[in-house]
């Protein structure tokens, strides 16, 4: 029996959620920016615009633009917590595509942020904690589910690009034991 190389690693699902197009909005007016094979812009206060996301993050540093879309924050992170929580092993709750990335960004931008404030440093315990509590109640559901015979499509659709591709390992080393040891 020998370990398989998963077919989409976290970096390649960060790399792919760093290029995804996202809405921002323009907070002022900005010329076209030139990069090295790329352009973005011009941009025009109070319109939305189309852009990749690393490219919306530099635009919102630089106070040109924001994001449209609700970022990830505590209280949706905690009500996903307790929906995992009072789920059976059998159950998994959808999560965005793109929840993984962002969890990932929010705590290190928490974590950043955790050294200027006791209150910073407390949220971030608490986004932190109410993290680990997902992951761990989605990956015993994950494995009890790569270990039960049979696929189970409706709870496949449900899981991540990072945890289909878990599962999807798990279920052939625990498929490839199986037949060793029966």
């Amino acid at each position: 029996m020998s370990l398989r190389k998963p077919s989409i690693s976290i970096r390649d699902a960060d790399f792919t959620f760093e290029n995804t197009s996202v809405r921002v909005t323009a907070l002022r007016s900005s010329p076209k920016i030139e990069l090295e094979g790329l352009s973005t812009g011009p941009f025009e206060e109070g319109n939305e615009y189309e852009v990749r996301y690393w490219i919306a993050r530099e635009l919102e540093k630089a106070g040109i633009a924001r994001f449209r879309e609700e970022p990830l924050d505590a209280v949706k992170l905690y009500k996903i917590q307790w929906t995992e929580r009072i789920q059976s092993v059998g159950q998994l709750s959808s999560l965005p595509e793109d929840f993984y990335p962002r969890l990932r960004r929010l705590l290190a931008e928490l974590k950043d942020s955790s050294g200027r404030s006791p209150e910073s440093m407390r949220e971030y315990e608490r986004v932190q904690g109410f993290s680990q509590d997902i992951v761990n109640c989605r990956l015993r559901k994950i494995i009890s589910l790569a270990s039960a015979p049979g696929k189970k499509n409706q709870i496949i659709r449900s899981l991540t690009v990072e945890e289909r591709d878990l599962y999807e390992e798990l279920s052939g080393i625990i498929d490839d034991w199986k037949s060793e040891i029966l």
